[in-house]
């Protein structure tokens, strides 16, 4: 898919493959906010995770547990933010799959809000 930026890592200014494996890759880019952060991508343009087949996945665990102890020793933050998302209403921007990967730190003002945090505000509440 020539026009997804993901399927051409280096679109992005200043990003870097900094672990890769077979199927996947974990991709940085300076960061002002979220120091550390990455992503782990298919190097086969999927869409979203349930597209991943039963290997990508496997190597996509693998790749994370090595970003992971990268990150550790880099970093040392104190808690991380991993996870996906899928479509435009979950807040996929890029139609290739990605995992995000985000190192938390102690001193952050919004330590320790999850993932979920502002979703399950009551804000978010359906009108339905």
């Amino acid at each position: 898919m020539k026009e997804c930026p993901f399927c051409n890592p280096f679109s992005f200014e200043n990003q870097k493959i900094i672990l890769e494996n077979e199927h996947c890759m974990f991709l940085q880019m300076p960061q002002e906010i979220l120091i550390g952060s990455g992503l782990i991508i298919p190097r086969k343009h999927r869409e979203t995770v349930f597209d991943l087949t039963e290997e990508e996945w496997i190597t996509t665990y693998s790749l994370l547990q090595r970003a992971k102890y990268l990150l550790d020793e880099q970093y040392a933050p104190n808690g991380y933010n991993v996870g996906w998302n899928c479509y435009p209403t979950g807040g996929q921007s890029i139609p290739h799959a990605h995992l995000h990967v985000v190192p938390r730190y102690e001193d952050e003002p919004f330590a320790g809000k999850g993932i979920r945090h502002w979703i399950k505000s009551q804000n978010n509440k359906r009108s339905k």
